[in-house]
């Protein structure tokens, strides 16, 4: 009888354990989710953070491409925030739930994050989350990024990020390790 008892706690705890242990992965799940202009920039860091963190990558895509020609584009992203335009989505992630950090990435246009990256915020529930905005730039570093995430995701916790400069960002991935150990979110 009490070997019996013994296994059956025994088996209990090793339940209570795998229990644990699969709730820890869920609450841990990474998602890095960006949008990239044709040069790719955002996107390689992207796939930086992803091989460093291990979480699945969601490219943000607008229903309709921006323009190919870069002022077309420049004028095309400032009136859209200079009037408070949110490009539609060609997807949005259906699992938001399932995930507790999520990197979100950008270039810098006009001082802050692109505007399908302000829809892609406003389309999902963030809170009790964690964001970590990532923003690749040519010399205007984060601009007013983290502040515009801070109110476009509220009762989310924003972490300050990282800029990489777009020209070196292909080649950014000692870059992305070191910012995101300094985040605290590697070893």
């Amino acid at each position: 009888m009490k070997i019996r008892t013994l296994v059956s706690a025994i088996m209990v705890a090793l339940v209570a354990s795998f229990v644990a242990e699969a709730q820890q992965k869920k609450a841990d799940k990474v998602l890095i989710a960006y949008y990239s202009y044709r040069g790719g920039n955002t996107k390689a860091v992207a796939e930086y953070i992803q091989q460093a963190t291990g979480g699945d990558l969601f490219r943000i895509e607008t229903d309709h491409p921006y323009p190919q020609d870069y002022n077309a584009l420049t004028e095309q992203a400032s009136e859209e925030l200079e009037k408070g335009v949110r490009p539609k989505l060609k997807r949005t992630v259906p699992n938001m739930a399932d995930y507790s950090v999520i990197y979100i990435g950008s270039p810098n246009w006009w001082g802050t994050i692109a505007p399908v990256v302000m829809t892609f915020l406003e389309g999902h529930n963030f809170a009790g989350k964690t964001i970590i905005p990532f923003i690749t730039h040519e010399g205007s570093r984060m601009g007013k990024s983290v502040n515009d995430i801070k109110k476009l995701a509220p009762k989310t916790k924003v972490l300050d990020g990282f800029a990489i400069r777009g020209r070196n960002a292909k080649n950014s991935s000692e870059d992305v390790k070191k910012e995101l150990k300094a985040l605290g979110q590697i070893p």
